[in-house]
Protein backbone atom coordinates (compact mmCIF):
# COMPACT_ATOMS: atom_id res chain seq x y z
CA UNK A 1 0.00 0.00 0.00
CA UNK A 2 2.87 2.38 0.79
CA UNK A 3 4.31 1.75 -2.68
CA UNK A 4 1.01 2.72 -4.28
CA UNK A 5 0.90 6.01 -2.36
CA UNK A 6 4.49 6.71 -3.28
CA UNK A 7 3.75 6.00 -6.96
CA UNK A 8 0.72 8.29 -6.84
CA UNK A 9 2.77 11.09 -5.31
CA UNK A 10 5.28 10.75 -8.16
CA UNK A 11 2.47 10.85 -10.72
CA UNK A 12 1.06 14.00 -9.13
CA UNK A 13 4.50 15.59 -9.04
CA UNK A 14 5.44 14.65 -12.61
CA UNK A 15 2.07 15.18 -14.32
CA UNK A 16 -0.27 17.07 -12.01
CA UNK A 17 1.97 19.95 -11.04
CA UNK A 18 3.02 20.89 -14.60
CA UNK A 19 -0.59 20.50 -15.73
CA UNK A 20 -1.77 22.81 -12.96
CA UNK A 21 0.83 25.39 -13.98
CA UNK A 22 -0.27 25.21 -17.64
CA UNK A 23 -3.95 25.55 -16.69
CA UNK A 24 -3.11 28.55 -14.48
CA UNK A 25 -1.15 30.26 -17.27
CA UNK A 26 -3.90 29.64 -19.83
CA UNK A 27 -6.51 31.08 -17.46
CA UNK A 28 -4.36 34.15 -16.79
CA UNK A 29 -3.89 34.71 -20.52
CA UNK A 30 -7.63 34.42 -21.12
CA UNK A 31 -8.28 36.85 -18.27
CA UNK A 32 -5.85 39.35 -19.81
CA UNK A 33 -7.53 39.01 -23.22
CA UNK A 34 -10.94 39.55 -21.63
CA UNK A 35 -9.63 42.68 -19.88
CA UNK A 36 -8.29 44.00 -23.20
CA UNK A 37 -11.65 43.34 -24.86
CA UNK A 38 -13.41 45.17 -22.05
CA UNK A 39 -11.12 48.21 -22.35
CA UNK A 40 -11.69 48.36 -26.11
CA UNK A 41 -15.46 48.05 -25.71
CA UNK A 42 -15.60 50.83 -23.10
CA UNK A 43 -13.53 53.13 -25.30
CA UNK A 44 -15.77 52.34 -28.28
CA UNK A 45 -18.88 53.17 -26.25
CA UNK A 46 -17.28 56.45 -25.19
CA UNK A 47 -16.61 57.33 -28.83
CA UNK A 48 -20.20 56.48 -29.74
CA UNK A 49 -21.34 58.79 -26.93
CA UNK A 50 -19.09 61.48 -28.36
CA UNK A 51 -20.61 61.04 -31.82
CA UNK A 52 -24.06 61.40 -30.27
CA UNK A 53 -22.89 64.67 -28.72
CA UNK A 54 -21.80 65.83 -32.18
CA UNK A 55 -25.23 64.90 -33.54
CA UNK A 56 -26.89 66.77 -30.69
CA UNK A 57 -25.13 69.96 -31.86
CA UNK A 58 -26.05 70.11 -35.56
CA UNK A 59 -25.35 73.84 -35.82
CA UNK A 60 -21.63 73.10 -35.36
CA UNK A 61 -21.52 70.88 -38.47
CA UNK A 62 -18.97 68.61 -36.78
CA UNK A 63 -19.70 65.56 -38.92
CA UNK A 64 -20.42 67.16 -42.27
CA UNK A 65 -17.76 69.80 -42.92
CA UNK A 66 -14.01 70.21 -42.80
CA UNK A 67 -14.47 73.26 -40.56
CA UNK A 68 -17.34 75.31 -39.25
CA UNK A 69 -17.21 78.93 -40.47
CA UNK A 70 -18.68 82.02 -38.84
CA UNK A 71 -19.17 80.73 -35.32
CA UNK A 72 -20.74 82.96 -32.72
CA UNK A 73 -19.11 83.06 -29.25
CA UNK A 74 -21.48 80.40 -27.84
CA UNK A 75 -20.77 78.05 -30.72
CA UNK A 76 -17.03 78.67 -30.44
CA UNK A 77 -17.11 77.77 -26.76
CA UNK A 78 -19.14 74.61 -27.41
CA UNK A 79 -16.88 73.46 -30.23
CA UNK A 80 -13.78 73.98 -28.07
CA UNK A 81 -15.36 71.99 -25.24
CA UNK A 82 -16.29 69.21 -27.65
CA UNK A 83 -12.78 69.16 -29.10
CA UNK A 84 -11.35 68.99 -25.56
CA UNK A 85 -13.56 65.98 -24.81
CA UNK A 86 -12.40 64.35 -28.02
CA UNK A 87 -8.72 64.91 -27.20
CA UNK A 88 -9.26 63.40 -23.74
CA UNK A 89 -10.83 60.33 -25.35
CA UNK A 90 -8.05 60.03 -27.92
CA UNK A 91 -5.41 60.33 -25.21
CA UNK A 92 -7.09 57.61 -23.16
CA UNK A 93 -7.20 55.34 -26.22
CA UNK A 94 -3.53 56.07 -26.91
CA UNK A 95 -2.48 55.31 -23.34
CA UNK A 96 -4.54 52.13 -23.12
CA UNK A 97 -4.11 50.66 -26.60
CA UNK A 98 -0.94 51.94 -28.22
CA UNK A 99 2.39 50.17 -27.91
CA UNK A 100 5.35 49.86 -30.20
CA UNK A 101 5.34 46.72 -32.37
CA UNK A 102 1.62 45.93 -32.07
CA UNK A 103 0.47 42.78 -33.86
CA UNK A 104 -2.74 40.97 -34.68
CA UNK A 105 -5.88 41.97 -32.87
CA UNK A 106 -4.19 44.75 -30.90
CA UNK A 107 -2.88 46.34 -34.10
CA UNK A 108 -6.32 46.21 -35.73
CA UNK A 109 -7.85 47.84 -32.67
CA UNK A 110 -5.26 50.59 -32.64
CA UNK A 111 -5.65 51.26 -36.36
CA UNK A 112 -9.37 51.88 -35.89
CA UNK A 113 -8.54 54.57 -33.31
CA UNK A 114 -5.84 55.97 -35.53
CA UNK A 115 -8.46 56.27 -38.29
CA UNK A 116 -10.74 58.24 -35.94
CA UNK A 117 -7.87 60.56 -35.07
CA UNK A 118 -6.97 61.08 -38.71
CA UNK A 119 -10.57 61.91 -39.60
CA UNK A 120 -10.63 64.65 -36.99
CA UNK A 121 -7.17 65.89 -37.92
CA UNK A 122 -8.55 66.54 -41.41
CA UNK A 123 -10.74 69.29 -39.90
CA UNK A 124 -9.02 72.64 -40.18
CA UNK A 125 -10.61 74.00 -37.00
CA UNK A 126 -9.58 70.91 -35.02
CA UNK A 127 -5.98 71.24 -36.24
CA UNK A 128 -5.97 74.96 -35.41
CA UNK A 129 -7.23 74.21 -31.88
CA UNK A 130 -4.78 71.37 -31.31
CA UNK A 131 -1.90 73.32 -29.68
CA UNK A 132 -4.19 74.52 -26.90
CA UNK A 133 -5.94 71.19 -26.57
CA UNK A 134 -2.80 69.11 -26.06
CA UNK A 135 -1.19 71.45 -23.54
CA UNK A 136 -0.62 69.35 -20.42
CA UNK A 137 -1.44 66.06 -22.11
CA UNK A 138 0.86 63.05 -22.21
CA UNK A 139 3.95 64.16 -24.20
CA UNK A 140 4.09 61.02 -26.35
CA UNK A 141 0.41 61.31 -27.19
CA UNK A 142 0.84 65.03 -27.95
CA UNK A 143 3.69 64.26 -30.36
CA UNK A 144 1.66 61.48 -31.96
CA UNK A 145 -1.46 63.56 -32.63
CA UNK A 146 0.61 66.55 -33.79
CA UNK A 147 2.31 64.23 -36.30
CA UNK A 148 -1.09 63.09 -37.60
CA UNK A 149 -2.30 66.68 -37.86
CA UNK A 150 0.79 67.78 -39.76
CA UNK A 151 -0.08 65.34 -42.57
CA UNK A 152 -3.23 67.35 -43.26
CA UNK A 153 -1.89 70.85 -42.64
CA UNK A 154 -0.97 71.55 -46.23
Amino acid sequence: MLEIWELLSYVVTVIGLPLAIVVYLVEKRQERLNDEDDVYERLSRNYQDFLQLALDNPDLKLLSQSHTPNLNPDQEERIQAIFAMLIALFERAYLLLFEDNLKGKELRRWRSWEDFMQEWCEREDFRNSLPGLIRGEDPEFADYIKGLAEKFAS
